[in-house]
């Protein structure tokens, strides 16, 4: 397609030369043959296919990351990394199938700016010679894992959905995670987490995870893959992808860093980490990603589940009969290159099964390995055409072939909407968990006249204040951070006692660094002032600081569990929030201090 044709297909409504303009969607029509009904897919997949060259084959198969917040931006980030200056460059030049937002990547600033930059990156697609539109793509888990904040809803996370036990509820939040997403452009959302998080000390999953219950987060996850997927017409959805395959749930190592070993059996796998995936199988999820994990119990090769074949073809395709995109975690991470050069990382992931290769530090290197190893018979062309196929079927089944733009005017009415907003309170409000109230002060009957808020994370500090003050409370914010010193802890303690009560919040205070939180914990409730702890990330604190006999749980320091904090605090509505995990004794690990499902309520 060439620019005059875009700009001639726009019409009144805008000009590609304009990047405030009005740009409707499906102003730009795609050169490759219109998708047909969902049942005739898989024949028009592969004429598209048959009719593509090779280089244009293997960049259907990357996903890569783009810098600047605008496709026509110089950015450094660009030039350093692949040797040419905007992302428009970037996309005309490797015809990548996909590129993918992060805050680093400079490219998400505000909802209208990512909508602008989606519209030009895919007009930058068409126009490449490829014809075919992107995948955009972030993660946007929520809760702990939210790459894109307000003026966006955002909502606590998954172990928060967990504690309301409530799949409608979770499938309310993926729809509006979902429409708000595709109304800025972007197609596939990297969630939900479908790991059981059966170690308590899993550095790199714990909240984003919707509990230990095998069957919990099954049914979570099948209702938030239906509310990205299944909620509107195919333009209004984005590709759901469920994660980390084939479970990330058992680790204390983090995969970013290093590569972790799952030590479950077969028959243990089976039990505890697949049904999420079966779940999500099941409804239908647009693409699997891969975890950078060794799994002896599942193959003894010593190769992470991202370039096992046993694992991704063997299991994942012929055994739960998954015919969608398995993409891979991203090939920057250490967990998955450990063991082999950069080089051969991309061919052994589609030697393994997987489709769609994400974030290769080194995107012209990858191409060039895949396509020479298509050259050499390393890897077969049918295999590579099946892949194109599947990440194809998936962009026609979102819609993004006969829609790939967005229509500008409407992503403020879409984006944070007030109706959006009032829908993740409601949301939010059944997952605040009380784990003990031993002198029973809640709920607060009247305001507190003086209230010090302290402990971690000075913008969660404030929100909470914010909402105190709101209810007819004096309050001071002090926020130590997630490493508190001893004078910090003596400081409050001074301070605790000109105020009638006081609120700690903290984050991970379970972990051996962070014992300054515990401390600081500690200091009120010694000097004698009522004193309230709210765990705003895992509920695991409540056990290491028994000299507090006010605990609850949030699972997230976002504004909206605040807010629904706030409302529990002050009895304007009851928690409802259950314990999604157990909550082990530290003194005695075997022993549960809290049980799963433990949560007080009035």
């Amino acid at each position: 397609m060439t620019a005059t044709l875009a700009a001639t297909t726009l019409g009144a409504a805008g000009s590609a030369s304009d990047p405030g303009a009005d740009r409707p969607s499906g102003a730009t029509p795609s050169p490759v043959p219109t998708p047909p009904r969902t049942s005739d897919l898989p024949d028009w997949a592969d004429r598209v296919v048959a009719g593509m060259s090779l280089p244009r084959k293997v960049g259907q198969l990357f996903v890569t990351v783009v810098y600047g917040p605008r496709a026509d931006s110089s950015h450094p980030g660009n030039r350093e990394e692949h040797g040419l200056d905007t992302p428009e460059e970037v996309v005309r030049a490797f015809h990548p199938g996909g590129v993918i937002h992060f805050s680093w990547t400079d490219s998400l600033h505000h909802p209208r700016q990512i909508a602008e930059l989606s519209n030009d990156l895919q007009r930058a697609a068409l126009d490449s010679g490829a014809g075919l539109p992107l995948t955009i793509a972030t993660d946007q888990e929520q809760g702990l894992v939210t790459r894109i904040g307000p003026p966006a809803t955002v909502f606590a996370g998954n172990m928060a959905h967990g504690a309301a036990r409530d799949p409608h509820l979770a499938r309310r939040a993926a729809f509006v995670t979902g429409h708000e997403l595709r109304a800025m452009g972007i197609t596939q959302n990297f969630a939900p987490v479908g790991d059981v998080n059966v170690n308590p000390e899993n550095p790199v999953i714990g909240v984003r995870s919707f509990g230990s219950d095998p069957e919990l987060v099954a049914r979570m996850t099948r209702a938030q893959v239906r509310g990205y997927q299944d909620t509107g017409a195919p333009s209004e959805t984005v590709s759901a992808a469920v994660k980390h395959f084939p479970g990330h749930g058992d680790t204390t190592v983090d995969s970013h860093t290093a590569l972790p070993v799952i030590e479950h059996t077969d028959s243990q796998w089976r039990r505890l980490d697949a049904p999420p995936f079966r779940a999500a199988i099941s409804a239908g999820v647009d693409a699997v990603m891969t975890a950078h994990i060794r799994f002896p119990g599942l193959d003894d090769s010593g190769e992470p589940a991202t370039l096992s074949r046993t694992l991704l073809t063997g299991l994942l395709r012929e055994e739960l009969g998954f015919d969608g995109v398995i993409v891979t975690d991203s090939l920057r991470m250490r967990g998955v290159r450990e063991l082999h050069p950069d080089e051969s990382v991309a061919v052994l992931a589609l030697r393994a099964g997987a489709d769609q290769l994400l974030m290769p530090p080194n995107l012209s290197e990858a191409v060039d390995a895949v396509v020479a190893a298509v050259r050499d018979g390393r890897l077969s062309v049918d295999a590579i055409d099946r892949s194109v196929a599947r990440i194809l079927r998936a962009k026609a089944r979102r819609g993004v072939i006969t829609d790939p733009l967005v229509r500008l005017s409407a992503v403020e009415r879409v984006v944070g909407s007030p109706r959006n907003l009032r829908e993740a309170r409601r949301v939010t409000d059944p997952t605040v968990t009380l784990l003990r109230d031993e002198p029973g002060l809640l709920p607060l009957r009247h305001p507190p006249e003086g209230v010090l808020v302290t402990g971690w994370g000075t913008q969660t500090c404030a929100e909470l204040a914010d909402r105190l003050r709101r209810r007819g409370s004096r309050v001071r914010t002090l926020p130590t951070g997630a490493s508190p010193t001893e004078e910090d802890a003596a400081r409050v303690a001074r301070e605790a006692a000109e105020y009638d009560l006081v609120l700690v919040l903290t984050n991970a205070a379970w972990k051996e660094d962070r014992a300054g939180q515990r401390e600081l914990a500690r200091a009120p409730a010694e000097a004698g002032v009522p004193t309230i702890a709210v765990a705003v990330r895992d509920p695991y604190d409540a056990a290491h600081v028994e000299r507090i006999g006010t605990w609850l749980t949030t699972y997230s320091h976002r504004p909206v569990a605040m807010e629904s904090l706030a409302r529990v605090l002050f009895g304007e509505t009851s928690p409802q929030g259950r314990l999604p995990v157990p909550v082990p004794d530290p003194q005695r690990p075997d022993t549960d201090r809290y049980p799963f499902g433990h949560g007080i309520t009035w």
